[in-house]
């Protein structure tokens, strides 16, 4: 009896889930609200999959699938696929949400408030205009101490929609995703971590416009078409008079001491990927090298993982590490470091051959005799349309080369 009994209370409590979460399905406008009145507008895909509720969010041709538990009779908490990042939210009725948005920190998470809804677009409607911004731009931020900072933008154009990526010095703003109206220009992101909203004016082959980004950022921004535009990369090389060879061991998310000079990596070469898992240009290359490593991996080569998290607690690193793993089918080791992103000594901590490291992610690549041959600081995604295409044609001249040998 008392089997039967709860059978019967699982299977009511499994229906009152279901029927709970009971979303209008299709497209919806999400905002992030700012203290300063301003919104950061991005969107969410419902779905309905038999008696499950899908959410999305979607920034262009990207659609990052979120985890939903619904909490209480009205409340579901919504977990990205990947960082310490989700959404704790009250459902208003089935065409509108309210609550917020929590973003794991090094001190204190951000929380800012949230809504959406099912009747609402992400950007408002209005004319084309005859505006375009296909192409590449030199872009000049200044920040509200009035330094500048340089970076490039490679947008695509189809009619009104607009897409491609921001690149800075640090990596990309992985994907972009507005319109045109008239002579205006709307366009954002959200994946978890990167939360932008960019308005402007677009003014023949120049553009002037504002960023907000994350609860407080603002950053006024200028434009101008330039096809053979650079940037200049963070330095990251071995100190002078250092051999080459790196000396390394650290705990992997089982908790077994692995280092590179563990019998597995003898006579390989290998590719030591520098991340974090607040990291979304690291999200990028870990998928690119988990799918590389699968397909490679007999050929002599392995990857290593080097984790740069939030925070020295070894259990929320490895809990939000996980989630990477995951997320990729990461089949390489990936050790926690013990050292944060933020602390100034993390190169002379964990790698103290190098000179600073600069930029997350940053990837080593030793040779088969375990010497640095080569250091990658700058990785653009996906998002970045021919900066992707010639990262990999690059880094597969160098693996090509150093597995010939």
């Amino acid at each position: 009896m008392i089997r039967y009994g709860f059978l019967a209370i699982l299977m009511a409590f499994s229906l009152f889930c279901n029927a709970q979460i009971n979303l209008q399905q299709g497209k919806w406008k999400a905002s992030l609200h700012r203290e300063d009145g301003q919104e950061i507008p991005f969107e969410l895909g419902i779905q309905r999959q038999g008696n499950t509720t899908i959410c999305y969010v979607v920034n262009g041709t990207e659609q990052l699938k979120t985890e939903m538990t619904l909490i209480s009779k009205d409340s579901v908490l919504i977990k990205m696929p990947v960082f310490e990042s989700s959404f704790r939210v009250k459902i208003i009725n089935k065409d509108s949400l309210n609550g917020v948005w929590i973003k794991g920190g090094s001190v204190k998470d951000l929380v800012m408030p949230f809504s959406a809804s099912s009747r609402a677009s992400r950007f408002p409607k209005g004319v084309a205009g005859n505006a375009s911004i296909k192409g590449r731009w030199k872009i000049e931020f200044t920040r509200a101490d009035q330094t500048k900072r340089p970076a490039i933008g490679e947008f695509t154009q189809n009619g009104q929609k607009v897409g491609g990526s921001v690149l800075t010095t640090g990596g990309d703003y992985r994907y972009l995703d507005g319109t045109i109206i008239g002579d205006s220009l709307l366009i954002s992101t959200f994946d978890g971590i990167h939360a932008m909203y960019f308005s402007a004016k677009i003014k023949g082959d120049s553009i002037i416009g504002s960023l907000y980004s994350g609860a407080k950022s603002f950053e006024k921004w200028t434009a101008v078409k330039d096809s053979n535009v650079k940037l200049e990369a963070p330095v990251t090389a071995l100190k002078e008079g250092e051999s080459g060879r790196l000396d390394f061991s650290f705990k992997d998310l089982e908790g077994n001491v692995v280092s590179i000079n563990d019998k597995r990596f003898k006579d390989k070469v290998v590719i030591l990927q520098l991340m974090g898992s607040w990291c979304p240009n690291c999200m990028d290359e870990m998928a690119f090298l988990s799918d590389y490593y699968r397909k490679n991996k007999n050929r002599g080569v392995e990857v290593i993982a080097l984790a740069y998290e939030l925070s020295t607690d070894e259990a929320r690193s490895r809990k939000s590490l996980q989630k990477f793993q995951q997320q990729f089918k990461v089949e390489y080791p990936m050790l926690i470091t013990g050292v944060t992103a933020g602390d100034a000594a993390k190169t002379e901590k964990t790698l103290p051959q190098l000179t600073a490291i600069k930029v997350f992610p940053t990837s080593i690549i030793l040779d088969r005799k375990g010497l640095v041959n080569h250091i990658n600081t700058s990785f653009y995604g996906p998002s970045t349309g021919e900066y992707y295409v010639q990262y990999k044609k690059e880094f597969e001249e160098v693996m090509n080369s150093l597995l010939s040998k």
